[in-house]
């Protein structure tokens, strides 16, 4: 069984390299696949399970947010963590939540989910700020469902010089597509079939994609309205978040609500040149 540490002391003896899998816990297997993703990267694999208050706004599912300790240490061990931050709330928020310095997302954690939870970026990268420090890992590895975090993640530490190699990990998928997820287990049995219909609208995008930007637009959301889902956002970019460019690697990302959960996912593709027009790349970049 890993070894759980608590405080910042106790993680002063870790053996280098190492690697961190920052988590809010409730694992699943997606989140075993980014452990063992890390495990081959450093000596030392530690994976953080901190349900962080300050990435959710009021109103949202921070109290209800499921919490499974006990079984996530049975997942930390299958996936060959060696320690377990879980850290208390005053270890990471000495002065409380609301108060001290924080990490600005700058203009991309504007848009997107930021558009839509608009303290969430902060709140992000304040923790994650806060796990560099404390566990000082060389390489970082994150999943890619949660894509625009990701980036942001990556461009804060180059930015900051913080020192640390952030990997991405692909999404791991249910039988039937849908993106592993903690909040999958407050869908209800109609809602989990109709969740299904995010990956298949990025399928039905990918095979348009040979049709140019906005026919991969308009054939992921026909799928969409077809089970009445109306997205927060469905949007074509470039990798870095950016107006997405004919015969270049591309990023399809969706995000919406089925019944209540919230729920993310993405693609990469490549549009071609096809149907392309000059107001293309800012209306589907748009794409709410």
């Amino acid at each position: 069984m890993p070894t759980v540490v608590r405080t910042a002391a106790e993680l002063t003896n870790l053996g280098g390299p190492v690697a961190l899998v920052p988590t809010m816990g409730a694992l699943h297997d997606g989140h075993v696949q980014l452990m063992k993703h890390a495990r081959p990267l450093a000596d030392t694999l530690v994976a953080s399970i901190f349900v962080n208050p300050t990435q959710f706004a009021p109103g949202e599912d921070f109290e209800a947010y499921p919490r499974t300790f006990d079984a996530d240490l049975q997942r930390c061990e299958e996936a060959g963590v060696d320690v377990v931050f879980a850290p208390t709330l005053e270890t990471m928020y000495p002065h409380g939540p609301d108060a001290g310095v924080t990490v600005d997302a700058g203009p991309l954690g504007s848009v997107l989910e930021g558009e839509q939870r608009p303290t969430h970026f902060r709140g992000v990268l304040t923790v994650v700020a806060k796990l560099f420090g404390l566990v000082r890992p060389d390489v970082a590895v994150f999943g890619e469902k949660d894509y625009q975090q990701l980036v942001l993640i990556r461009q804060m530490a180059a930015e900051l010089c913080l020192g640390v190699d952030v990997v991405g990990c692909p999404i791991v998928r249910e039988a039937d597509g849908l993106a592993m997820s903690s909040r999958n287990v407050y869908l209800g049995a109609e809602e989990r079939q109709r969740a299904t219909a995010l990956s298949r609208a990025l399928d039905a995008g990918v095979a348009a994609a040979s049709q140019g930007i906005d026919a991969v637009v308009t054939a992921a959301r026909s799928v969409l309205e077809a089970e009445g889902i109306a997205p927060d956002y469905l949007a074509l970019t470039d990798p870095d978040l950016g107006a997405p460019v004919p015969g270049q690697e591309a990023r399809l990302l969706v995000a919406a609500r089925v019944g209540t959960p919230r729920l993310l996912d993405n693609t990469g593709l490549v549009p071609h040149m096809s149907g392309h027009s000059p107001d293309s790349a800012n209306s589907a970049s748009e794409g709410a």
